[in-house]
């Protein structure tokens, strides 16, 4: 699962005031920018902390995180921890804190950075993440309709057809559907068709 797209919630601490923004993100570079961006958004704030994780979910291949003038270990590592146990990929989050005069301890802090976190988490709209390959097939015009049929119910999208001699397509298909056309394709085709991944 990954982000569907910005998402934005908040709480107050010991009135102190802790505000979650999370991004999904697919590169660290993609992670930084959006941390640059949340640093002019909330340039006035005490800190800006933060974590992303920009891999699969769970993994910690493209991770990073930051304290941002918190006392070690108090932010980032917490705020880390949560994305990493939460299912979610491809997932930046900056939390934003406005000081309000009562120390919460480094214990506070690390609840309430990771709390902030969960808490954002817990209402992000979310969307499955379907990896794409490209497809090339050619066919004869006797199998479009069996052809359009399994585009529709696959999910395939199309990105080029050409109608020649023959009927060409360049199709975007998830990943896990690639197997199924691949028979769907010699068997509307008798064998004749080409399928190949670009």
């Amino acid at each position: 699962m990954v982000a569907a797209g910005r998402h934005r919630a908040e709480q107050s601490i010991q009135r102190s005031r802790f505000i979650c923004t999370l991004e999904r993100v697919r590169d660290a570079a993609e992670a930084q920018a959006f941390v640059r961006e949340m640093d002019l958004e909330f340039a006035d704030a005490t800190h800006n902390c933060w974590a992303y994780v920009a891999g699969a979910p769970g993994s910690t291949n493209a991770v990073g995180m930051s304290d941002d003038g918190e006392p070690h270990g108090t932010a980032g590592r917490p705020m880390l921890t949560v994305l990493l146990h939460s299912g979610i990929g491809e997932i930046a989050a900056v939390v934003t804190r406005y000081y309000g005069g009562t120390k919460l301890g480094t214990g506070g802090l690390v609840k309430a950075y990771g709390g902030t976190v969960q808490l954002a988490l817990e209402s992000l709209p979310k969307v499955e993440r379907v990896d794409y390959v490209s497809v090339s097939i050619s066919i004869a015009y006797p199998s479009i309709t069996a052809i359009q049929q399994a585009i529709v119910e696959l999910g395939v999208e199309v990105v080029e057809e050409d109608y020649g001699v023959g009927v060409c397509y360049r199709l975007r298909v998830p990943r896990s559907a690639v197997d199924e056309l691949a028979v769907i394709v010699a068997n509307a085709t008798r064998g004749d068709g080409t399928f190949s991944l670009e």
